[in-house]
C-alpha cells in the first residue's frame, strides 16, 4: 500500500492557544506513518512555534494534481475558502478543522483531532461534492481565481451610496436592485453572508442558487432561489466613484459601469465527511436548532 501524502494549508495564528492542537495534529499523522506537505504560508509560521521537521513544504507553484492525496486545513471556514484556489478543479478533498467560533465548512471540532486523523487516514469517510459559481466580465478581474464556493458579491463602498443592480436572467430581465447591493450564494454558501441578509437555507444537493438583495430600498425585493445552470447577467450602476466585487474571500475595486456574467465553474470540491457527521447534525450544532430553554 502506498504511503498515504497529505498536505496542511492554514493561516498564521495569532492566539497561541491553538498550538498544542496544531502539535497535535503533526504528531498524529507521524503516527500513523503519513507523508505530510505544509504549505509554505504555514511553513513559515510553523518554523518557530511547531517541534516538528518531519514534512516536506510545499510552495505556492508547485504541482499537486498526482502529488497530494487530500488536503488538511487549520483554521475555520475562511481558511478552507481561501485553499479552494489551490485545490481549483483537481478534486484532491479536503477536511477543515476547526480552531474558529462557528464551522459550516470546517466541521471537525479541534478536541476530535485523533479520531479525524483515524477516520481519514483509514479512509472512513465520504465525499460531498460542492458545485461552484464563477464569474466573467470584460476585465477579467479575478484572472483565473475567478470562482467561488459561497458566493458572489456586488457591493457598495462603505462611504459611499446605493448602487443599482439591474440583473437578467438567460438574457431576459428579472429585477433592478436598489440598495448596498446583492449576493449570489451557491447552497454551501446559503449558510453564510447571504443567511445573515434573511437569506433562505440551501441543502447542498438541490441544485439551486439564491439571489439575496443587501439592506434593499425597497421591503418588498426578497431573496429569489433560481436553478444553477441558469446564466445570470448584471449591469451595475453607481453614483460614486466606484463599487465592491468579491468572490468569497477575494475582492475587487470596480471603477466603471460594467456587466458581469455568473454561471456553474464545471467543477466541484470534495468536502471530506466523517461517518459520525451528516449536513444536517451540522446545521442542528451550529445553529443551535432545539436547544431553548422553553422547550425543557
Amino acid at each position: 500500500m502506498n504511503q498515504m501524502k497529505i498536505a496542511i494549508y492554514g493561516r498564521q495564528f495569532n492566539d497561541p492557544v491553538v498550538l498544542p492542537y496544531i502539535q497535535q495534529v503533526f504528531d498524529n499523522l507521524i503516527n500513523h506513518g503519513v507523508e505530510i506537505y505544509v504549505h509554505r504560508q504555514l511553513h513559515d509560521f510553523l518554523d518557530t512555534n511547531i517541534k516538528t521537521n518531519q514534512y516536506k513544504v510545499l510552495e505556492a507553484n508547485d504541482k499537486i494534481e498526482g502529488l497530494i492525496d487530500l488536503f488538511i486545513t487549520l483554521g475555520g471556514d475562511g481558511t478552507l475558502l481561501d485553499m479552494v484556489t489551490l485545490i481549483r478543479d483537481s478534486g484532491i478533498p479536503v477536511i477543515g478543522i476547526n480552531f474558529g467560533r462557528l464551522g459550516f465548512l470546517a466541521s471537525i471540532n479541534k478536541n476530535d483531532i485523533a479520531a479525524a486523523i483515524s477516520a481519514v487516514v483509514n479512509q472512513q469517510f465520504t465525499l460531498d461534492s460542492r458545485e461552484l459559481l464563477s464569474i466573467n466580465s470584460e476585465l477579467e478581474i479575478f484572472g483565473k481565481n475567478n470562482f467561488a464556493l459561497n458566493d458572489i458579491t456586488i457591493h457598495k463602498r462603505d462611504d459611499s451610496a446605493m448602487i443599482t443592480t439591474h440583473v437578467f436572467l438567460e438574457e431576459e430581465f428579472l429585477n433592478s436592485y436598489w440598495g448596498d447591493g446583492i449576493i449570489i450564494s451557491t447552497s454551501t454558501g446559503s449558510t453564510a453572508y447571504s443567511l445573515s441578509c434573511g437569506g433562505p437555507i440551501i441543502f447542498p444537493q438541490s441544485n439551486s442558487l439564491v439571489v439575496t438583495p443587501v439592506a434593499p430600498h425597497n421591503l418588498n425585493v426578497r431573496p429569489v432561489i433560481l436553478p444553477d445552470s441558469c446564466t445570470l447577467s448584471f449591469d451595475v450602476e453607481c453614483r460614486s466613484a466606484n463599487y465592491l466585487v468579491s468572490c468569497d474571500s477575494r475582492t475587487a475595486v470596480i471603477d466603471k459601469t460594467m456587466r458581469f456574467k455568473v454561471t456553474k465553474a464545471g467543477f466541484k470540491l470534495n468536502l471530506i465527511r466523517l461517518n459520525n457527521e451528516s449536513y444536517l447534525s451540522t446545521l442542528r450544532n451550529k445553529l443551535l436548532w432545539g436547544l431553548d430553554a422553553r422547550n425543557y
